[in-house]
């Protein structure tokens, strides 16, 4: 036993090892590059998806990784419908203090930089876009303390967004007025009219072309340097997200969150309904622990978190109070409610698909039906305990029965009479009933 623990430790020490390895190797990029092309080298980092907190640490190793290597340039390739607040403000900061000149290019055609991802755009030192893609719908989403969005967002809110797009805008020599548009009346411009409107500096048909039309172009960084651009057939350095970043990614996404929460839940009543399984234990308190994280990252509203909590605090209750399904009802109600608060008035781009609540939902409801169903037929079921539980169970004769004698059940002998006439030796007899300490008999049919 001894030896099979230790080589599984063995092998699970290394496997944690590869993966450590693996992380630190895909962290820091292979860009082939010889130590005097470097400082021509344009980085390039692509995201899409919603602004949320690993997003602006991603961001962040691409420009110090940039910085590092004294590249020319680097490239965020962006299509995201929104994001958290407090995250996109933390991308922002990365790319007005970059040492290194940031173009954010909101692609593929038909990509978006909604919401956060216009902030993220004014705030580049260069800004394009692809044909087919838009930008706009800024307005801030606040969260009422009911968990719903309010009708009218915070008005503080607002006007700090607004106040925060015309700042970058005036800092990048772009239209204010139109930006401010963005927040203020929730406006989106395709990519003809942000340019068009000086939201943008280019329209793009790829990378390629995007690196060609911003060669010979002069930016001025944070310190006040100049820095001008020879991106014109410039390699390329392509920084992908890591194992850690990818994996953070995936956690952030607010289905797979709520999955999660789920999983830990329904785990963690398995091993409450039979204690000692072990497995399902550990696994609800591991995604539980999971979802939990993915939330906080999310900034859910706990008072959702809360009424779920309180669902599944009901259904375990139900196993152990006969409330003839009230709990159990109660509980599917704060279930569906908590789950329905959980993202309710939040950014876009950060909520659960309705399908996958309403289905979470009915299962609950349907397993707490088939247990309060078993609990009230054990319930009602009659007491079957002692001597009582040896009727209707099969017995043999182990002496002549007439009409008494004595009989061999459930491994023990018995004083019996029988209820039908004389029984022989040896015959079969089901019990029908006791008086006493007697066994009522009659011979197997």
């Amino acid at each position: 036993m001894r030896r099979s623990a230790g080589l599984f430790t063995n092998i699970l020490l290394k496997i944690l090892f590869l993966i450590i390895f693996l992380t630190a190797l895909v962290g820091q990029p292979l860009t082939g590059l010889a130590e005097a092309d470097a400082d021509k080298a344009v980085v390039v980092a692509r995201y899409e998806g919603a602004v949320v907190p690993i997003t602006a640490k991603y961001i962040e190793r691409v420009i110090l990784h940039a910085e590092d290597i004294g590249a020319q340039a680097c490239v965020i390739q962006l299509s995201t419908p929104g994001g958290l607040y407090t995250a996109t403000q933390e991308l922002v900061s990365y790319i007005v203090n970059a040492e290194v000149p940031v173009i954010v290019y909101v692609s593929p055609s038909g990509g978006w930089a909604g919401s956060a991802g216009t902030f993220i755009t004014v705030s580049a030192h260069i800004s394009a876009m692809a044909p087919g893609s838009r930008i706009g719908a800024a307005h801030p989403v606040s969260i009422g303390q009911s968990g719903e969005a309010q009708d009218v967002p915070s008005e503080k809110i607002t006007e700090d967004a607004a106040a925060w797009a015309r700042s970058l805008a005036q800092m990048r020599g772009k239209n204010a007025d139109a930006v401010e548009q963005a927040v203020l009346e929730s406006k989106s411009y395709s990519d003809s009219e942000a340019l068009k409107l000086n939201i943008i500096d280019l329209r793009a048909e790829n990378l390629n072309d995007l690196l060609e039309q911003v060669h010979g172009r002069t930016v001025t960084l944070a310190g006040g340097t100049t820095v001008k651009l020879e991106t014109k057939n410039a390699p390329l350095v392509e920084v992908p997200m890591n194992f850690i970043e990818d994996t953070l990614l995936t956690l952030s996404n607010p289905d797979l969150a709520y999955i999660l929460m789920t999983i830990g839940m329904a785990g963690l009543m398995v091993e409450i309904y039979n204690p000692g399984l072990i497995f399902p234990g550990v696994v609800g308190a591991i995604s539980l622990l999971l979802g939990l994280y993915s939330l906080g990252t999310l900034d859910a509203y706990w008072g959702g978190v809360l009424l779920i909590i309180l669902a599944f605090g009901l259904f375990i209750t139900e196993v152990f109070v006969a409330s003839h399904g009230l709990l159990g009802a109660g509980g599917v109600i704060s279930f569906l409610t908590g789950s329905l608060l959980l993202f309710s008035g939040g950014p876009p781009g950060i909520g659960i698909n309705i399908s996958l609540i309403v289905t979470t939902t009915i299962i609950f409801a349907a397993l707490m039906a088939l247990l309060i169903t078993a609990v009230v037929r054990g319930q009602k079921r009659r007491v079957t305990t002692g001597a009582e539980a040896l009727i209707g169970r099969e017995a043999a004769a182990r002496t002549d029965l007439t009409p008494a004698g004595f009989v061999f059940a459930e491994g023990e002998l018995w004083n019996a009479v029988s209820t039908e006439g004389d029984i022989k030796k040896g015959e079969k007899v089901v019990i029908t009933g006791i008086d006493g300490l007697r066994l009522k008999v009659q011979r197997y049919k």
